[in-house]
Formats: structure tokens, C-alpha cells, sequence
């Protein structure tokens, strides 16, 4: 393999890249016109320009991909996370075109990519899974009646959703048509499928995912847990590893699960396995992302093992270098997702000049970007800044590691989520680990921030004013009663 191309962009292209430099392999960036001085086209050995800012005329026009990886001479496309890294018809258009696909096979990413034929496809290894109806509902009587069975509230959910689209929570029979219809047209929308099944609605629940890997020799390895339970509209800001709640025992069964998972649809390259868990600690498969996750670095934090060394590795037809017992978990780690978005407005995109840019540094403090100062916000991609993620010996240490880097992190021009980020690592029930998915709901208010703000405005006037009466004491003139002449003090 001497030459891949990273069909992506930003902070992920650029992370990507860095690994391909580090095993001295060639690279190939693109770009849309939007992103043409971002820092990971002038990263690559060489940048090639997909189209218009639109990503559906650049980063997701595949066929154009394939056409530059003909001509350029490329071994292998790694697709990142997003745009075409889940698409299983991308996947098999470069198989055929004789590039290797960094990634699963496209009927591993199939299988998976449907909620319901992942849950037909674990059946037989007895991993637990929600109660509900494991098909398409057909039948809204026979859906209604499986529903009372269930018993409410139940959740209807798309088959080929994520996201949060194409979910509906039915607290009661009355509201069950009305809602099952907004989550296949919100379905249809999103995924062109609008194919729903329903399960039972965990009500407090803790969303826990399981990294694994596996070669093409059959080795199947997890790389522990991610505690994944802060989010905002059904997307991960905050992430954690290992989780705190999480017994020696727990672990290894839920690992041991995530592997049987994999190896039910003979998965291969880096993989994370979705468990919902109850306030009791039942367990419940949810889902398996076919790619690598954008909350990555903390499971290379606290494993010390570069996932995306290992993608290229087994796309290479090489076995894993490491058996399960060879894996320890060293330390804690967490990442915060620093967005272009407003928490004090709803979280709503802020897009903009980054009139300042200053990143935090230190030991155990990594930051994954794509942006330099004075470079603008594009309003056509996702609102991802940077991925904030620190080390530490322990939790605590981990959690005071991510205050300060917060606090040194300087974003100038656009609202981003980092206040939010101190919100949550001062807040007593992320401090504890007692909190499920409902943290926002429970904890959040705009209002917090804003007094927290105050607070701090006030202290820093109090300080302000402090240091200038010293000041004015030290350089004050003093009077000499017998001469009149005025003498400053040294």
C-alpha cells in the first residue's frame, strides 16, 4: 500500500493523514472549493478539488473519488467518519475498482446498517436486546396490540435512522398512529427508507459503546468501553473511557458480547458496538457503527493502540499484533466536542470567523482540529470545531486536566459548546456518575451558564479593582509637610 486517499475532511482528514505520514505512506486530500486552504489539503503529498461547497457536489460524489484514485494512482480510500464511510454501495463500487476499502467489507456495512437485520443477525449468539418487534411494522393493529403487550412507553424507531431521526417516544395507545406516521415520514426524509419497528422505551438509560477490531485472520479483540451518555438532540458532546459505573465482571461480559457481535456478520477494521443500559445494569445491544467514531481518541488514550494504524494494518491483510490479554486499561480519558454552536441559544449552529484561535497544551492534552485562526465556519458541514480530549491517572485527575484545558482553550468569533463543557465537569451528578442520557434535560438551563458568568464578571471586577487601589497606594504622591515638594515612592 503506497498511496491513500482520505475521502473526508477537517479535524478527522487531518488525524488520518497524520497516522498515514507516521507508517510512510503517500497521501491524497480533497477538497471542495469551501475548504481549499484548510489545513489538511496543505497537510497531504498531494490535494485534489471534488467540486462545489455543497457536500452532495463534492464529499459525497463517490464516483468522482473512485475517478481520481484511477488517475493518481491510489492503493486504498479511507473514508473517515461521516459522508460515505457507511455506505455500503461506495464500499463495493472501490472493491470492484480494485482499491482497497479501509473498512468493512459492504456486506458487513449492510447487514449493520440496518437496525433490524443487525438484530436478526446476533439472534442466534443470545445477546440481550430490547423487548419489541424485530421487523418492519406492516400492520398498525398488529403493531398497536404487540405495543400493549410491550407495555408503554415504547419507542418507534427507523430502521435505517440514527441520530435521533426517525424516533418517536409513544407514552400512551392514543398517540401511537400519530407518531409512528411523523417517524416514517421523518424517516423516509433522512434515509429514503421508511421502514420502523417499535421496542420497549428505556427510560433512564446509560448509552455505553464498545470499541473492537478485527483482521481478516478471525481475531476479534475489544478495546473496553465508552461511557457516551451526554448529549444534546440525540448526539454525543461529552465522552468517557473507561465508564464509572462499570464492574471488572460487566466489562468483560459486555466486551465479550461486542466481539460475538462482530463476529456474527464476520466484521473486519475497527468497529463500535452501541449497548443501552438500564438503571439496574441490564444491558441491551443497540446498534453496531461500521467505522471508526469521531470519540476515538479516548480509547487510544487510555490503550495506548493508534486505531487508525490498526484500519490500515488489517486493510493490509495483516493480523492484529496483540491478542485480548495483551490489552490493559491505563488511566482515564475524556473528550469534549467543541462545536460552533450557541449553548445558551438551544445549541444552535454560530457560524462565523475564528477572529482568535489559541489551543491548550500540556501533558495528556490532545486536541483533534481542522481550523486555524481566521479561518471561517463553513455553514454546509457539520458545526465540529475540534475534539478536546485529556489523560489522566485517574478520573478525578482527568476531570481536572479538562477544566484547565478549557480554560487555556481560546475560541474568539463564534459561540462554541466549551462553557457547556465546564458546566458539565463542575456539575455534581457528572462528578458522582450518577446521570443517564437525560443529563441536558435534567441538569441544563441556558440560565446556569449565564449566572456562572455573572458570577465570574463580578469576581473579576472585585480583582480588578483590588489590584488598582494597590496600585494607587504604591504610586499615590506623597506630601512632604515641611517643603511642600511632591516625591513619588520608588
Amino acid at each position: 500500500m503506497q498511496k491513500i486517499l482520505v475521502a473526508n475532511r477537517g479535524e478527522i482528514a487531518l488525524r488520518i493523514l497524520r497516522t498515514i505520514r507516521k507508517m510512510g505512506i503517500q497521501s491524497v486530500a480533497v477538497f471542495s472549493e469551501a475548504d481549499r486552504n484548510s489545513p489538511h489539503v496543505l497537510f497531504a503529498d498531494e490535494a485534489v478539488c471534488l467540486g462545489a461547497a455543497p457536500s452532495s457536489q463534492s464529499y459525497l460524489n463517490g464516483d468522482k473519488i473512485i475517478e481520481f484514485c484511477a488517475a493518481l494512482k491510489v492503493d486504498a480510500i479511507h473514508p473517515g467518519y461521516g459522508f460515505l464511510s457507511e455506505n455500503a454501495n461506495f464500499a463495493q463500487k472501490v472493491e470492484d475498482a480494485g482499491i482497497n476499502f479501509i473498512g468493512p467489507t459492504a456486506k458487513a456495512m449492510r447487514i449493520m446498517g440496518s437496525k433490524l437485520a443487525a438484530k436478526e443477525c446476533v439472534k442466534q449468539y443470545n445477546i440481550p436486546m430490547v423487548p419489541g418487534i424485530d421487523k418492519a411494522i406492516e400492520n398498525i393493529t398488529i403493531a398497536k396490540k404487540t405495543a400493549s403487550q410491550i407495555g408503554y412507553p415504547i419507542l418507534i424507531k427507523a430502521s435505517a435512522g440514527g441520530g435521533g431521526k426517525g424516533m418517536r417516544i409513544v407514552e400512551k395507545e392514543s398517540e401511537f398512529e400519530e407518531q409512528m406516521q411523523r417517524a416514517v415520514s421523518e424517516a423516509k426524509a433522512a434515509f429514503g427508507d421508511g421502514a420502523v419497528f417499535i421496542e420497549k422505551y428505556v427510560g433512564s438509560p446509560r448509552h455505553i459503546e464498545v470499541q473492537v477490531l478485527a483482521d481478516k485472520q478471525g481475531n476479534t479483540v475489544h478495546l473496553f468501553e465508552r461511557e457516551c451518555s451526554i448529549q444534546r438532540r440525540h448526539q454525543k458532546v461529552i465522552e468517557e473511557s473507561p465508564s464509572s459505573i462499570l464492574t471488572p465482571e460487566l466489562r468483560k461480559k459486555m466486551g465479550e458480547a461486542a466481539v460475538m457481535v462482530a463476529k456474527s456478520c464476520n466484521y473486519t477494521s475497527t468497529g463500535t458496538v452501541e449497548f443501552l443500559m438500564d438503571e439496574k445494569l441490564n444491558f441491551y445491544f443497540l446498534e453496531m457503527n461500521t467505522r471508526l467514531q469521531v470519540e476515538h481518541p479516548v480509547t487510544e488514550m487510555i490503550t495506548g493502540i493508534d486505531l487508525v494504524e490498526e484500519q490500515i494494518k488489517i486493510a493490509r491483510g495483516e493480523p492484529l499484533g496483540f491478542t485480548q490479554d495483551d490489552i490493559a486499561i491505563n488511566g482515564h480519558a475524556l473528550e469534549l466536542r467543541v462545536y460552533a454552536e450557541d449553548p445558551l441559544n438551544n445549541f444552535l449552529p454560530s457560524i462565523g470567523t475564528l477572529t482568535k484561535y489559541v489551543k491548550p497544551t500540556g501533558d495528556g492534552i490532545r486536541v483533534d482540529d481542522g481550523y486555524e485562526e481566521g479561518m471561517d465556519i463553513p455553514i454546509y458541514y457539520d458545526p465540529m470545531i475540534a475534539k478536546l480530549a485529556v489523560h489522566g491517572k485517574d478520573r478525578n485527575e482527568a476531570i481536572q486536566k479538562m477544566k484547565r484545558a478549557i480554560k487555556e482553550y481560546i475560541i474568539e468569533g463564534v459561540a462554541t459548546t466549551l462553557p457547556f463543557g465546564t458546566f458539565v465537569f463542575e456539575q455534581e451528578a457528572f462528578l458522582s456518575g450518577n446521570y443517564d442520557t437525560h443529563f441536558v434535560k435534567d441538569h441544563y438551563t441556558p440560565e446556569k451558564i449565564k449566572e456562572k458568568q455573572k458570577a465570574n464578571a463580578a469576581i473579576a471586577a472585585i480583582v480588578a479593582l483590588r489590584y488598582r487601589l494597590e496600585q494607587q497606594k504604591i504610586t499615590n504622591p506623597v506630601i512632604n509637610k515641611t517643603t511642600s515638594w511632591k516625591r513619588r515612592l520608588a
